[in-house]
């Protein structure tokens, strides 16, 4: 999408598809309401949200947390070179941001497996229903993240993005910062906010 600033006689474009921005739109929509929803609930059940989080580990989630945010920084960093023309310099940034999604996919699935190991599912209470729900539902995201990556990263390796045409990598990024965003929210929210 183009958009003229007139003052300045230039054309500005938003980076990527515009299709993914309705679909980031609305992603953040869903997550805002359960953010809201956890709130709610979270305010009506201070005791028991608060003995559920104790039974979270913040220093996985902040293992998370850096590994989403290297990410993004590698993200960004392969749209800039793929605009400065440096596609080979591109292309292992985004194997980086790969590496970095399948790390957070990994300590996030131990941290999973260790719940479901000592029996906590969606249903031992409301805590641990949003929890699951929550963090299980940002984690298919990125794992849809790193399917998009993926597909850039291999048609980045056959030569199929330059300074003229990266609109993909833009693609792939605003959908890859946006996972971040709501990381960042739901570890303040979930981990950290007491």
């Amino acid at each position: 999408m183009q958009t003229k600033d007139l003052a300045a006689g230039t054309v500005r474009t938003v980076p990527g598809d515009l299709a993914m921005w309705f679909f980031i739109l609305a992603e953040l929509a869903v997550f805002g309401l359960f953010f809201a929803i956890y709130g709610v609930v979270r305010a009506r059940q201070p005791a028991l949200f608060a003995a559920g989080q104790a039974g979270l580990s913040r220093l996985s989630a902040l293992g998370n947390t850096l590994l989403l945010i290297a990410g993004s920084g590698t993200m960004a960093a392969a749209v800039q070179d793929f605009a400065a023309g440096r596609s080979r310099r591109g292309t292992r940034w985004l194997l980086a941001t790969l590496l970095c999604g399948g790390g957070f996919l990994l300590l996030k699935g131990a941290e999973f497996g260790g719940h479901l190991a000592a029996g906590i599912t969606l249903s031992s209470n409301d805590f641990w229903m949003f929890y699951l729900a929550l963090a299980g539902f940002h984690y298919l995201h990125v794992v849809l993240g790193m399917v998009i990556i993926a597909a850039v990263y291999r048609a980045a390796r056959q030569g199929r993005y330059d300074a003229a045409n990266h609109a993909g990598v833009e693609t792939a990024a605003a959908y890859w910062h946006m996972v971040d965003l709501v990381w960042l929210v739901l570890f303040a929210l979930v981990y950290v906010a007491r």
